[in-house]
């Protein structure tokens, strides 16, 4: 009867010489030629290639959309800067639509009617320059002639400038970066529209946004959101209309500098000294100081320097004195916070970061502030600036002590007194 069992099968395989076949590899050892791949090995690969796929997709888009993304990041902050003035014609019974064109109509005239009041003023005095442009050569020339004793004729010079190679390829590159110029003009109109639409909408329709928001949400969160919008427009508003009367008291102080040395268009070039030193962070005072230092040149050199003068000592002033007393209850950071955060946001979003980064900062400072809990500080010295004095005897004490022990070996019979008392 042939074996069924399993050391019928072993020793019907057995070799002749009684030695026993090598086993088979182990369950879980090393696949072989004709083994399958794990069933989740497929499934990992897609699902790697769908996430990477994805994240290239995310990265594009937001690379195409970096520009509407900061449009709308302005028109937030623009909206936010506008809601006071708005809830407050609307608590007195106009619809937010019609207060918040009313509001954007406002803001509009009064930027077309600052914009119009320098382009004229610019427009003057350039034309102004292009007519007394040859008494200015000529008194270029004559002192030229007079210091190094040359010759030169103002004829000479306008043939060598008008003949120049130089004078040939400026025309030529400015006649075919006309149309780049034209392009950023319409495109800086769209995007100067586009911010305003959605500051519009952000403005008018502020509830329903925030009761959108706020659906979506748990009760507790709820008011923690609805708390950091009242604090965002508080700190927003509190920022623009701290600037604004700073750009007020600018724009006064330049103006009775400018009449005291009579320089042409001074109303026109206090607004924009007011306006460009608050408005554009850090650099905003020199920059808006070199148009009123062009003007004032064209009068008298010396009024120039009159000008950079008293630019360099109100900027001294205002950071020392004017601004902590105005900014302390509406935007009250550090200065060297402030210029940090300016920086950085320069660094993120160029001039629009520079611009938002301080109402920013003041609105996550006065967020955060609620959270924080804070203790009664201690009384130490330290505290307050000054070092902690040991107890006992002060400086002077303990020198005429140690002037008092010191060994008198110069002093003469010191040691014969010694050698006396000793016998």
């Amino acid at each position: 009867m042939a074996p069924t069992d399993e050391s019928g099968q072993a020793a019907r395989h057995a070799s002749p010489t009684g030695t026993t076949p090598p086993a088979g590899p182990p369950p879980g050892g090393p696949a072989g030629p004709g083994a399958r791949m794990p069933r989740w090995l497929p499934r990992a690969m897609v699902l790697a290639l769908a996430l990477i796929a994805v994240f290239q997709l995310g990265s594009w888009a937001f690379h195409q959309l970096t520009g509407l993304l900061i449009n709308v990041l302005i028109a937030f902050f623009l909206a936010l800067a506008i809601e006071p003035a708005v809830s407050w014609m609307a608590g007195r019974g106009l619809r937010r639509g019609l207060a918040t064109f009313l509001v954007f109509i406002a803001v509009l005239i009064a930027a077309a009617g600052f914009v119009t009041l320098l382009g004229s003023m610019l427009a003057g005095q350039i034309v102004k320059m292009v007519e007394d442009f040859p008494d200015y050569l000529d008194s270029v020339i004559n002192w030229v002639n007079g210091h190094f004793h040359t010759e030169l004729r103002r004829v000479d010079i306008q043939e060598g400038l008008l003949r120049s190679d130089w004078l040939r390829n400026y025309v030529q590159n400015s006649a075919t970066g006309v149309l780049d110029v034209s392009a950023q003009v319409l495109g800086g109109l769209f995007q100067m529209l586009t911010v305003l639409l959605f500051s519009f909408y952000f403005a008018a329709d502020g509830p329903r946004l925030r009761r959108a928001l706020c659906s979506v949400l748990p009760p507790a969160r709820q008011a923690e959101v609805l708390r950091a919008w009242e604090i965002a427009v508080d700190k927003t508003g509190g920022y623009l209309y701290s600037r604004g009367l700073m750009a007020l008291v600018s724009g006064i102080a330049h103006y009775i500098l400018l009449e005291i040395l009579e320089v042409p268009y001074a109303p026109a070039l206090a607004v924009w000294v007011g306006l460009v030193s608050q408005f554009i962070p850090t650099i905003g005072t020199y920059l808006a100081g070199a148009l009123p230092m062009l003007i004032a040149f064209t009068v008298n050199p010396w009024y120039a320097l009159w000008v950079l003068i008293f630019v360099v000592v109100y900027q001294q002033f205002e950071n020392y004195v004017l601004q902590p007393k105005l900014t302390s209850k509406t935007v009250d950071i550090h200065p060297a916070v402030a210029f940090g955060s300016v920086v950085a946001g320069a660094a993120l979003l160029g001039a629009v970061g520079a611009l938002i980064a301080i109402p920013a900062i003041a609105t996550l400072q006065a967020f955060l502030g609620a959270y924080v809990k804070r203790y009664d500080v201690t009384d130490d010295p330290r505290v307050h600036g000054r070092r902690n004095r040991r107890s006992g005897p002060g400086a002077p004490t303990r020198l005429r002590k140690l002037w008092a022990r010191r060994p008198e070996t110069g002093h003469p019979g010191a040691e014969g007194a010694g050698g006396g008392g000793s016998s």
